[in-house]
This record gives C-alpha cells, sequence and structure tokens, in this order.
C-alpha cells in the first residue's frame, strides 16, 4: 500500500444505523485509520396508514426501512402475509427479523419485478414503501395484469448536514462519496455548498446518472446493486489514488 500524507476520507450519508453499518464494513476492508464522518441526510417517519380490505398473498418490500414498517405495523395488530418478495438480501434479512417468509430478488425494481411474475403470478400483492420511490413496482405489476397495490408507511425527513461534514465538503481533501440513491445525491447537493473533489461510488447506473449533478471528480458504478459490490467500486477509487 503506497504511503499517503492524508488518511482515506469518507462521507456517509444514509440513516444513522445504515451508515453505522457500512463505516464498519469500510474499516475492515480498509483499516481502522481511514476518517468517516457520518452525516446522514435523511431519517425515517413511520405511518400508519389505512391499508386496503382485499386479501395479499405477499407483501412487496424495496427498502429495509420498508421492512421495519412493516414490522411495526404487525406488532400493531395489523395483519400481513407472512410471504415477502424483497428488492434485495439486506431487506430479505431485514425481513426475516422481522419475522416474514422473504424471496430476495437479489437485485433492483426490475429483477424484483421478475421475480414477482415468474414465481407467483397469479398472486395479488401489497407494496410497503416510502413516499419517495422509484421503479414503479406496483404500476408495472398492475399493466402486467397482476393484482397490486401500494400503501406509504413511512416518509423521509430531511436532515441537514452536520458541522464535520460541512467542513469537510468544503475542503480540499477529496471526499470519497458511497451513494445508495439517487435522492441522496438531489439532498446532498442542497443542502450546502461542496467546493471538496468527490469521488463518488455509485450503487447502480440510475444512482451514478443523478450523480452527476455533484459533478465528481472521480464516478464508479458497482457491478450490481449491494453493499459487498459498492465496496468493489469503492476499491476502484482508491486504487486510482495509489491505495488498495
Amino acid at each position: 500500500m503506497a504511503a499517503q500524507s492524508a488518511p482515506l476520507t469518507f462521507l456517509l450519508t444514509r440513516p444513522a444505523a445504515a451508515s453505522a453499518r457500512f463505516a464498519a464494513a469500510l474499516r475492515e476492508s480498509f483499516g481502522p485509520d481511514i476518517c468517516i464522518v457520518i452525516s446522514p441526510l435523511m431519517q425515517p417517519v413511520f405511518l400508519r396508514p389505512q391499508l386496503p380490505q382485499s386479501p395479499f398473498d405477499a407483501v412487496i418490500l424495496t427498502s429495509e426501512t420498508g421492512a421495519e414498517a412493516a414490522r411495526r405495523l404487525s406488532a400493531d395488530g395489523v395483519v400481513l402475509p407472512v410471504r415477502a418478495f424483497c428488492v434485495g438480501d439486506r431487506t430479505a434479512q431485514a425481513a426475516a427479523k422481522a419475522g416474514f417468509e422473504p424471496l430476495s430478488a437479489k437485485g433492483d425494481a426490475n429483477a424484483l419485478i421478475g421475480l414477482i411474475k415468474g414465481t407467483l403470478p397469479d398472486g395479488r400483492f401489497l407494496h410497503l414503501r416510502g413516499r419517495d420511490t422509484r421503479g414503479d413496482v406496483a404500476q408495472n405489476l398492475a399493466l402486467s395484469g397482476i393484482f397490486a397495490r401500494e400503501v406509504v408507511v413511512y416518509d423521509q425527513q430531511t436532515c441537514p448536514l452536520t458541522s464535520q461534514a460541512s467542513v469537510l465538503l468544503t475542503g480540499s481533501t477529496p471526499v470519497i462519496l458511497p451513494l445508495f440513491s439517487p435522492r441522496s445525491a438531489d439532498l446532498l447537493l442542497h443542502a450546502g455548498p461542496v467546493t471538496a473533489p468527490l469521488w463518488v461510488a455509485a450503487l447502480s447506473p440510475a444512482v451514478a446518472q443523478q450523480a452527476l449533478i455533484l459533478h465528481p471528480a472521480r464516478l464508479v458504478t458497482a457491478h450490481r446493486p449491494d453493499a459487498a459490490a459498492l465496496l468493489g467500486a469503492i476499491e476502484t477509487l482508491c486504487a486510482a489514488r495509489g491505495q488498495t
């Protein structure tokens, strides 16, 4: 590993629990001497909506927060199907902990739609989602003739940057920015001035496209939409800097 005058510097903007988990993965991959600043750009606010009365065969979960919302609804006495079609492994793990029987699409919204069509094409589905979402899962299923409804079960409250993050983003040291969603790029753009060189690792092509509004000095896209692949994209960024 080549010597550097400054440690690798990361800014994590996901909600606190998810950022803490990813920070642990970064330290495991890159060592304990890296600099990690956690400044969530949003935090979940869970809702208690009125759910459709139709019987459903499975829920659709497209985020870990959606799985947590489903857990909270169940704990409040709402009867939900035990079967859960999940966008990826992390969501599936969260769903399992919440008491559901998950099936992971191991990908994105398109992979999830394909999994549902191939597994239970005659099923009736309830998508428990956030207020801001992409992919239009329920709508695309409905257009394919599959019964699907959606309910907003959580919102994401915008959070300001911490003072430490603001200092980081207005400095001259390159900041490695893992981005998990297009909305994160939007929120960071409006959170305050960014003059530091941003080295962005994007979870998916859609995230990478939106990240262009931040004018990153470097941009690498994960080859699949999961945390392990995003770590690989970060390794590519570090190799370009002379570190691995």
